[in-house]
């Protein structure tokens, strides 16, 4: 799959200035509220996502990815229509835990209608001498959050293409639509912590979640079904009660085109 990488034009075809860092508080307030100037599709993915172009009251500009619910294709194993609100829950997870590695995302009305809308994260350039399965098969704390967050959310399809690093050298994870779903369907191209301990930090970060079950279940429900809510908190205690990643299988949990 090609890299994702975006950028705002003028009308003119000039280079439009970069986007601000942004707070997640600042973002989420943008994505809400900002006009939808222009939208393109993204030509590549089964289901149809746009590069889309904001613009605030006061005139700032930032892209984003929209992800319309009438654009996603029926699958068998997920309920149909519910991939973008997938995409927002597994955002609030990230807020929940703590631990910021999926970027901003809301849901709203758009050019085809209800979707999700997620900040582009502008990746960092990298030299033709980088290798992307050397650095994202460390087993750094940074790259384990987005490790332990897939096991969480049951992603099934965690490819290299969906991480990324931005121009501050910050992990993100993106794409989370095939998630949450209540029968173990987790693929991954992250192996290196097979078996291996999980960070004390990170159960502690598990702990915290438990303990606050009731706001969890009211912020997730608004997007998951209350079954695979539960799925999740189960998913969490195993985890501590484990305190170890579990092996794998290399015929299942390899997502298809793993790169």
């Amino acid at each position: 799959m090609p890299d994702l990488f975006l950028e705002l034009k003028r009308d003119d075809g000039s280079e439009g200035t970069t986007p601000p860092v942004l707070s997640e508080f600042d973002a989420v307030t943008l994505l809400m509220e900002s006009e939808i100037t222009a939208a393109k599709l993204i030509p590549w993915g089964s289901n149809y996502s746009f590069a889309v172009a904001l613009e605030t009251p006061d005139g700032r500009e930032q892209l984003a990815v929209y992800k319309p619910q009438a654009g996603e294709a029926p699958l068998y194993d997920f309920p149909q229509g519910t991939l973008f609100l997938r995409e927002v829950a597994a955002f609030r997870l990230s807020q929940l835990l703590g631990w910021g590695i999926v970027p901003p995302t809301v849901l709203r009305e758009g050019p085809h209608g209800v979707g999700s809308l997620q900040l582009y994260i502008e990746p960092m350039p990298e030299s033709e001498h980088w290798n992307p399965q050397t650095f994202w098969g460390q087993r750094s704390l940074e790259i384990e959050r987005i490790v332990l967050f897939d096991h969480l959310s049951n992603n099934a399809d965690r490819k290299l293409g969906h991480c990324l690093r931005d121009q501050l050298g910050k992990v993100w994870g993106i794409d989370h639509g095939l998630t949450f779903n209540e029968a173990p369907k987790l693929r991954t191209a992250l192996w290196q912590f097979v078996g291996q301990p999980i960070a004390s930090e990170l159960l502690n970060d598990l702990r915290s979640l438990l303990e606050r079950e009731p706001e969890v279940r009211s912020i997730l429900e608004r997007y998951l079904d209350p079954i695979e809510v539960t799925a999740l908190t189960r998913r969490a205690e195993r985890f501590i009660e484990m305190s170890e990643y579990p092996r794998l299988n290399p015929r299942r949990n390899i997502p298809y085109g793993w790169w």
